[in-house]
């Protein structure tokens, strides 16, 4: 089936409604919060979070959000995916991981040791990614497949690049590595010299099979077509549920197998992420661009998602939802505060509780629903719209539940009060969340406790190289309670946390000095009588009773301003394993729901099947299903548009546009033409 680019008159008006808000929207860059994060997409073993500010470990979770400051640590046997809408990270096994800064341009990562594995979908917004290790700094600036290794004593770097392009920033110059080449380094942050030589690029892995297994299902998702590049989860929404075209909405979807009291916002718990604050984590595998992203309404006995305008670039948000608050509940904790809410309806205004600039309150707003006026976007958010009339400002669509079960990150299930026509008469309706401040579970979540893995100190606090000095250390939980405290329990804004901020770097790092003079020459390639470099996984086998073999060309970074001169690398300590018990295709989440139906496959491109770890599951208690078998329907006619009315565009306010040319998109359209 073939997918229709969009017209010259379509793609005209859209640079012309984001050339409107390029000025407001630069000024707001340093005050508001980013409009990206990274999704935990994949938990597999034993996998720790340590959020910012904290100093202390739980279990990461399925469809949590991290932002900079968070650290991950995945234990034996165990893998993570994250996933940032442009990019995609994976980790392997005994992974120390952090981002040290995060916005909408650049990530940077520590990776302290373990296996790194980076898929960059775009970059056509200035997007650049910076990965700290022992030896060096890796910059990734261009789409592509990439590998990091670092060893566990921390001696050793190996860099692969698949595809794309990569350039290691060592104390005395830069080493660009090109597609298909293997880079090993070897070192410390301390030494006067660090060895680096070429092995070969070898085949893959478990854990590059599997990574390209996934990246496969990106690539050829149909719900491309619907949602707007750089959507974390878009993928998932394929075997989840079907697209169907509506007149007052355009394409929406709606989910395939749901419980009979199904609501969104319902089944999953509440988290608080600074500098958002309360923030939604759902239960199903499905459950994060339709909760983070686009507007949710009850239509002809079904809830739907209504994706936002796909010519923009998706802006993320907590929870999109409005509040409610009042007495009148029955039943154990119904006396008790309460905290309640219900899912914003297509063309509602979303309010952030958070401080934030006119250009950020637009952007998120018109990234994820059509709005006829911005001011009224403005008269929302700063309490000037009397009696809104919310779509979904219903008794079935409200969930309520105790506030001590709201702030301590429990899952909702068997804790919802129930909401009659009464209890609604007496019901208040807020826009932006309640000033509820956080407690400490808040932040870690539910999955404390002394089981939770934990990195060995030596790995932890362990010095990386870096090139871009990142920010300052996140200001301690405690620290920051206190000022939320003092201000009525509202969450901070950016530049209340950063004077809040210690003077400390987030990590122990060493910063790379501004190199002068030519860099060090590239290895060149070996010749044919040079002995044969073992492949990746071949050594991933062998290096715990073997040494990586010489390079036939190795070069060495020198301090001094004399010529290098060669130097044997240093044989490599034991691998680690990171291979998890691989099993049948299954679900990708531990969220699995009791009764299944099997329905078509969405159209036009079907999904290849993943053998991926086995994961146990503990399904809700179900009693009935809600099932949808009708297929997806062909793609929109220009899927540049919703075939609702169109947006001013003064309502497309945006900095940039989603590029129509990024290599993922190409990618889709060239698949769907042929």
């Amino acid at each position: 089936m073939r997918t229709p680019r969009a017209t010259a008159s379509a793609r005209l008006a859209v640079l012309g409604v984001l050339a409107l808000a390029t000025l407001g929207s630069a000024r707001a860059d340093e005050a508001d919060p980013p409009s990206r994060v990274a999704r935990v997409s994949y938990v597999e073993g034993a996998v720790s979070l340590e959020p910012a500010g904290m100093q202390e470990w739980s279990a990461a979770e399925h469809n949590r959000p991290l932002t900079a400051g968070d650290r991950l640590w995945t234990d034996q046997q165990s893998v993570a995916e994250l996933d940032l809408g442009d990019a995609v990270l994976r980790l392997g096994g005994m992974t120390g991981f952090a981002f040290l800064n995060l916005d909408d341009r650049f990530a940077q990562i520590q990776l302290s040791a373990g296996i790194l594995v980076l898929r960059v979908w775009d970059t056509s917004s200035g997007q650049s990614y910076e990965i700290d290790t022992p030896q060096l700094a890796v910059q990734l600036n261009q789409p592509g497949a990439y590998r990091i290794e670092v060893d566990e004593p921390g001696n050793t770097t190996l860099v692969k690049v698949s595809e794309g392009e990569a350039v290691a920033l060592g104390s005395s110059g830069s080493i660009p590595i090109d597609a298909r080449q293997v880079m090993v380094f070897t070192g410390s942050a301390s030494a006067t010299t660090l060895s680096y030589s070429a092995a070969s690029l070898g085949p893959p892995d478990d854990l590059d099979t599997w990574s390209a297994t996934r990246d496969r299902q990106v690539e050829e998702s149909p719900s491309q077509q619907y949602v707007a590049d750089g959507t974390p989860g878009t993928y998932e929404l394929d075997d989840n549920g079907r697209w169907q075209s509506t007149p007052e909405y355009g394409y929406v979807w709606t989910p395939a197998v749901v419980m009979a009291s199904w609501v969104p916002f319902r089944f999953g718990h509440w988290v608080w992420i600074p500098p958002w604050g309360w923030t939604w984590v759902d239960d199903a595998p499905w459950g994060y661009a339709t909760f983070h992203y686009g507007r949710w309404v009850f239509l002809r006995g079904s809830w739907c998602w209504v994706p936002g305008p796909r010519p923009l670039r998706p802006v993320y948000a907590p929870a999109l939802v409005a509040w409610t608050n009042g007495p009148g509940f029955a039943g154990p904790g119904a006396s008790a505060p309460n905290v309640g809410w219900f899912p914003l309806g297509p063309h509602e205004v979303y309010a952030p509780a958070y401080r934030v600039s006119d250009a950020y309150l637009r952007n998120v707003n018109t990234a994820n629903t059509t709005i006829a006026s911005t001011s009224y976007i403005t008269d929302v958010y700063q309490n000037r719209a009397p009696n809104i009339r919310y779509l979904n400002g219903t008794a079935a669509a409200i969930s309520a539940v105790p506030q001590n079960v709201f702030t301590s990150a429990q899952r909702l299930t068997g804790h919802t009060l129930p909401v009659t026509a009464g209890t609604l008469a007496g019901m208040t309706v807020a826009a932006a969340a309640p000033p509820v401040a956080p407690q400490r579970l808040s932040v870690l979540g539910a999955g404390t406790g002394p089981k939770v893995a934990h990195p060995p100190p030596a790995l932890a606090n362990r010095t990386v190289i870096a090139h871009a000095p990142p920010p300052r250390a996140p200001a301690s939980f405690e620290t920051q309670l206190a000022a939320i405290q003092a201000n009525g329990g509202r969450p901070l804004a950016r530049s209340d946390l950063a004077r809040l901020q210690p003077g400390t770097p987030t990590a122990q790092v060493h910063m790379l000095a501004a190199t002068k003079g030519s860099r060090p020459s590239q290895p060149q390639p070996q010749s044919a009588q040079a002995p044969a470099q073992p492949g990746l996984s071949e050594r991933a086998r062998s290096l715990e009773s073997l040494s990586l073999p010489p390079a036939a060309t190795t070069r060495t970074f020198v301090s001094t301003p004399s010529a290098p001169t060669p130097s044997a690398p240093t044989p490599m300590p034991p691998a680690h394993a990171d291979r998890p018990p691989w099993a049948s295709p299954g679900t990708f989440s531990s969220y699995e729901p009791v009764h299944t139906s099997e329905q078509p496959s969405p159209e036009p491109a079907a999904r290849p099947e993943t053998a991926a770890p086995r994961v146990e599951t503990s399904p809700a208690p179900a009693p009935h299903a809600t099932t949808h078998t009708a297929s997806s329907p062909p793609p929109p006619s220009n899927p540049q548009q919703h075939p609702a009315s169109q947006p001013s565009h003064t309502e497309h306010s945006r900095t940039e546009s989603r590029d129509e040319s990024s290599p993922k998109a190409e990618r889709s359209r060239d698949r769907v033409e042929r």
